[in-house]
């Protein structure tokens, strides 16, 4: 195939890079190692955009949240994965969250079906030599490949484990025990504020389940593994339960804003289930990450109020993240300092999370089309969440220390003027960037229109 661009991985990355160079007339080849004789520990189809760890986008909450404000920022660059997102949503109280097997189906369905991406199922074990390329290959990136990139790179690649979360069968949760609310009652998308399934827990529940977590047989790490950290934001619950007993119960499990109908008071500790599909039948529990093995799994989590006869349809599990020191490989536009023909984007990056995965591959494929016709990009700012998140990557953050990252109002820079209350900055910064980003599409737009 001839072809103006190389994009390697069928990623969130991968797909939105895809889609934003063909959208701009470039011609995209887009190699997908998943349906072509190879998978990875995580993945369980060869669709494209597959989400493995759960089936959130997180806020969508664009005036306070800067995720929300990244979702925004991604909507006006006409982002795939947000339409995707967005079509295929199910209620999750004030977050984005979607059928995962639709929200893939159709990411898959629009890729193949346009006439400027050719999607070819092969595992590319080299870094191209002389195309224009984005590397987009995530966190599991083929050991071939990822061995390659350190070659080139000089480097030994970082790296980090990460959990996913069991998901359970609807009918098989008691609901005289559970029952539907989300936390405060928010209600953003009028589904009534009863997006979470909530599991109760007494003190004495609580503490014994805390107990069977720390005492639970977890899955043992080879001699190489030993010394990889976890991401603080997709923590293993066991890990967690591990640093205190009140760990859980000030985190995934708090029971503030959700009354119990049976006492009228909030318990004191709660496991919530958020939809995974549009037909509800499947339902994620939320921040249980887990490394228990599968057994124990059952066993532990059976003793949950509501979830004594749980089935599962899928139980949790860990893999192992791989991520190249980014700050001081890329430049200032994703490319690979000694092989510039080449960015990267994604999770491999070192940016955590779906959305901004898919964002930096939406940000990596306009790059590559403004270099494609010979004009510049204009810099992001770094106030906005895609700006800040891009500045982050290539050179905000030290090399030294560099770990996931996901966006954040810490990211931009501090806002001028008086102190306020913390609501109040969220909003001054959420308008600054949207005043930013305003200024920046205006010029851009010029460039890749």
């Amino acid at each position: 195939m001839s072809h103006d661009l190389h994009i390697i991985g069928g990623g969130l990355a991968g797909s939105e890079a895809a889609w934003q160079a063909a959208e701009a007339g470039l011609k995209v080849r887009l190699s997908e190692m998943r349906g072509g004789g190879d998978t990875t520990p995580a993945h369980e189809s060869d669709r494209l955009a597959e989400m493995v760890c759960s089936n959130s986008f997180r806020s969508d909450d664009s005036e306070n949240n800067a995720v929300g404000l990244l979702h925004q920022e991604m909507r006006r660059l006409g982002s795939l994965i947000m339409a995707c997102a967005d079509a295929h949503r199910v209620p999750a109280g004030s977050a984005l969250a979607v059928d995962r097997e639709a929200f893939a189906a159709e990411v898959t369905k629009r890729i193949a079906a346009h006439p400027n991406i050719t999607v070819v199922r092969e595992r590319i074990d080299e870094l191209p030599a002389e195309d224009l390329a984005i590397v987009a290959t995530g966190p599991l990136t083929a050991p071939g490949l990822a061995q390659a990139i350190a070659q080139k790179t000089g480097t030994d690649a970082l790296a980090f484990f990460d959990a996913i979360a069991p998901i359970v069968h609807r009918d098989s949760i008691d609901m005289s025990v559970c029952w539907f609310q989300s936390r405060w009652d928010k209600d953003p998308i009028g589904s009534g504020g009863k997006d979470y399934i909530n599991c109760p827990m007494t003190k004495e529940q609580y503490e014994a389940f805390v107990a069977a977590l720390n005492e639970g047989e977890k899955t043992e790490f080879k001699d190489w593994e030993k010394d990889t950290p976890y991401f603080e934001g997709c923590m293993p619950i066991e890990v967690m339960a591990a640093r205190g007993v009140d760990t859980l119960r000030f985190g995934p499990m708090k029971g503030v804003g959700l009354d119990d109908p049976r006492t009228g008071r909030w318990p004191h500790a709660v496991v919530q289930l958020r939809q995974d599909n549009a037909l509800g039948t499947l339902w994620n529990m939320v921040g249980f990450q887990t490394k228990l093995k599968h057994g124990e799994q059952v066993r532990i989590f059976r003793t949950i109020p509501g979830l004594e006869n749980a089935e599962f349809a899928r139980l949790g599990g860990i893999h192992r993240n791989s991520f190249i020191k980014s700050p001081e490989l890329l430049d200032r536009e994703l490319r690979l300092k000694s092989r510039p023909n080449v960015r990267f984007a994604g999770q491999i990056t070192g940016c955590e999370g779906y959305v901004e995965s898919a964002a930096i591959g939406l940000i990596a494929a306009r790059f590559a089309i403004a270099e494609k016709r010979g004009e510049p990009l204009p810099t992001l700012p770094p106030e906005t969440a895609l700006g800040a998140l891009l500045a982050h990557i290539t050179g905000g953050a030290d090399a030294d220390t560099y770990q996931p990252m996901n966006v954040n109002f810490g990211l931009m820079p501090p806002l001028e003027g008086p102190k306020t209350k913390k609501a109040d900055r969220k909003k001054l910064y959420t308008n600054r960037a949207r005043e930013a980003f305003d200024a920046w599409v205006a010029k851009a737009e010029r460039v890749i229109a």
